[in-house]
């Protein structure tokens, strides 16, 4: 889910407005995950963005070596039962990346990738936009 809408401009506030758009736009932008990280650091749920961006990385990876050590620190930051950042996946999809991680493949987490984002769209980003930290950004775009 490579998409680039906004953060093109110099300054990082300019694209503020456009967050609100959608969980897409806000992603896709360097000011916006930024801030959204630093939303659910607040909620205790700062896991769900660094593991999108880590999967995020990982699906550019063009050498074996690099993949196969990328997707073992996924796994045992995020994945693993216990991970430090253990995200909240069903066991099924756990399961499945617990089978493949000796073999992994650029799709290794796509399936958990997919549902934390449906996770930080539907929960977390509508709660983001009402948050103080995000209004208080709009605030500071507006000024400018």
């Amino acid at each position: 889910m490579a998409i680039k809408f906004c953060c093109i401009s110099r300054d990082p506030f300019e694209d503020v407005a456009i967050w609100s758009e959608s969980v897409d736009k806000l992603l896709s932008c360097k000011s916006g995950q930024m801030a959204f990280r630093e939303f659910l650091k607040t909620e205790y749920s700062e896991e769900n963005i660094l593991f999108w961006l880590a999967c995020e990385d990982y699906k550019k990876i063009k050498s074996a070596p690099e993949m196969i050590s990328t997707a073992n620190r996924i796994y045992s930051e995020f994945v693993q039962t216990e991970a430090p950042r253990q995200i909240n996946i069903d066991c099924g999809t756990r399961e499945s990346i617990t089978n493949n991680i000796s073999q992994p493949s650029l799709n290794s987490f796509d399936n958990a990738q997919k549902l934390i984002y449906g996770l930080m769209a539907r929960d977390c980003y509508p709660r983001f936009l009402k948050s103080e930290i995000y209004q208080a950004y709009l605030r500071r775009s507006k000024k400018r």
